[in-house]
């Protein structure tokens, strides 16, 4: 489990073709320290586990589903990618529960810089469907607060610290970035769609009942 706080920017130095998928090698920089193999990384938002590591490198297998939906697909040596090592028991929590299991891809729509930056994001409506404004996201694994969502796409307000601190800072109209929606809300959708199911009488009281609504 993740928080979405970033620790670390990093450096994709090399990205090839293995028998299922890929390897993935990053320069972790500081955050290497006391990484061992089979530790948890969330590299640009998408869950990792670490494989090789050589000095501050870490090497990461790849899987085909994870290449197709995430950017790491497309990732070039010296794109800069968000880092996260996974939550150690009696950590400080800030942020939100991120899994790191990123849901879909979003592209950048505007980047509106002034008092405050806000980016506007283009999504599909299955993905804004989860989403609450003033609700949690992460965005290249980066936890932030929704400020707005409609059905074709969603924005958030980025403070100096966060454009300073992560690869958000360097985003411009037509990017795509990875998106996790925050697990509570995909719970509660879940627990919605399965009350109304028309097939299964629809919503009731007793149903109501066994949710513990009542």
């Amino acid at each position: 489990m993740f928080t979405g706080i970033i620790r670390q920017v990093g450096t994709v130095e090399q990205l090839r073709s293995t028998a299922t998928g890929k390897r993935l090698t990053v320069d972790l920089g500081p955050l290497s320290e006391g990484c061992k193999i089979g530790d948890s990384v969330t590299v640009a938002g998408a869950c990792l586990t670490l494989a090789q590591m050589d000095g501050t490198k870490a090497q990461f297998d790849v899987e085909v589903e994870t290449l197709s939906r995430t950017t790491l697909g497309s990732a070039r040596a010296g794109a800069k990618v968000n880092l996260e090592r996974g939550l150690l028991v009696g950590d400080r929590f800030d942020g939100h529960i991120v899994q790191g299991h990123v849901d879909a891809l979003a592209e950048v729509r505007a980047v509106r810089r002034g008092g405050r930056c806000v980016v506007e994001f283009a999504a599909s409506e299955e993905l804004t469907a989860q989403m609450v404004p003033k609700g949690s996201v992460a965005v290249d694994g980066v936890s932030l607060t929704l400020v707005d969502v409609t059905d074709v796409g969603f924005a958030v307000a980025l403070i100096p610290e966060t454009l300073a601190a992560t690869t958000l800072g360097g985003l411009h109209k037509g990017d795509k970035v990875n998106i996790e929606v925050d697990i509570l809300g995909k719970y509660v959708r879940r627990c919605v769609q399965q009350l109304t199911d028309k097939d299964a009488g629809g919503l009731t009281v007793d149903k109501l009942k066994q949710a513990g609504f009542m």
